[in-house]
């Protein structure tokens, strides 16, 4: 149904989190109001037609959810919904959508220069340098090594592409398996990942983070890896029980690890990770780019006028599921 004037928008960010840029462009097609916690939520959620989720990890939503009287659609700037998935919105009518593309390139990219930094031995070359060491050795070649994504979707796909140009070999693990995805050699099926975890150079985590991936890699996981793998993590922090992965390790279940994610952000400075050398870590970067932010608006003013015109939305997410599903 096409909206005629103009619809309330809520734009809930973190606490302290300055205004997202684009918001004089959002102020001429909606009645903007802001919120950075419960309290406020509670006074701007009467009378809002549609929300604008800066705030991934945010749990004000839920608590302040009686709140919201006329809400029709809740668009999330981030490609992981988890924390918006609670039961009276997943049992409501209320529309949910994410930033689906907006990372998929970045996060590629990344996927792709972690394995090259661990084929090519560069964590160790920057530690000779600090060092002022020269130490000559061989490195490893990364064409023809199979590297497993799980999470064969949008962000998935876009680190095949990457990796089939470099000449690796990437196969999918996704809910159903896929015969016909030509970014990836093989699709293959949830119930497969004990099978290809056992097949795979470099392991790539890639999946939302669910009911059904939390805790997904443990100390059975781990076991089930070759012992020279790699774990290359850009998903979500939860889905990796992290004393399960420090064990594996130090026991040499597996090689090396890149991690974008944690279960706990910041990561305690005292952490064990931080002093491991077959560890790289970066502070949950590896989807933003100069720019991002700005981007993320410009996607959810495309996706708000689709609304207001009655158009139907992009990047619908099943929130039984929990993310957007690929098309």
């Amino acid at each position: 149904m096409t909206q005629h004037s103009k619809p309330v928008v809520t734009v809930l960010t973190a606490p302290g989190e300055k205004e997202p840029p684009g918001m004089d462009a959002l102020r001429a097609r909606a009645e903007v109001r802001f919120a950075s916690d419960e309290p406020t939520l509670r006074d701007t959620l009467p009378g809002t037609d549609v929300m604008m989720v800066t705030d991934f990890r945010t749990e004000a939503l839920a608590a302040a959810w009686p709140s919201a009287d006329k809400l029709q659609w809740i668009h999330a700037t981030s490609a992981g919904v988890d924390a918006l998935m609670f039961p009276d919105l997943i049992e409501g009518d209320v529309t949910v959508t994410n930033a689906r593309g907006i990372f998929d390139r970045t996060i590629a990219e990344y996927v792709l220069c972690t394995i090259l930094m661990f084929a090519k031995d560069f964590p160790r070359s920057l530690r000779l340098q600090a060092e002022h060491k020269w130490q000559h050795r061989d490195t490893e070649r990364a064409e023809g090594k199979q590297v497993l994504i799980v999470g064969a979707g949008s962000i998935g796909g876009q680190i095949a592409r990457l990796c089939k140009a470099a000449g690796l070999k990437p196969h999918g693990i996704a809910r159903k398996p896929r015969h016909d995805d030509p970014d990836f050699v093989a699709v293959h099926g949830n119930d497969d990942l004990t099978e290809q975890l056992g097949l795979a150079d470099f392991v790539v985590i890639a999946a939302p983070l669910t009911p059904q991936t939390e805790g997904l890699f443990d100390e059975t996981a781990f076991k089930s890896m070759r012992k020279s793998a790699r774990l290359i993590n850009i998903g979500r922090g939860p889905v990796v029980k992290t004393d399960d992965l420090i064990a594996a390790l130090n026991n040499g279940d597996i090689a090396g690890a890149a991690l974008d994610v944690f279960e706990e952000e910041p990561l305690p400075a005292d952490h064990p990770l931080w002093d491991m050398e077959n560890v790289i870590m970066t502070a949950h970067m590896s989807g933003d780019f100069i720019g991002w932010k700005r981007a993320l608006t410009d996607q959810f003013l495309e996706n708000l006028d689709r609304w207001h015109q009655g158009e139907e939305l992009f990047n619908l997410v099943d929130k039984k599921l929990g993310y957007a599903s690929k098309k």
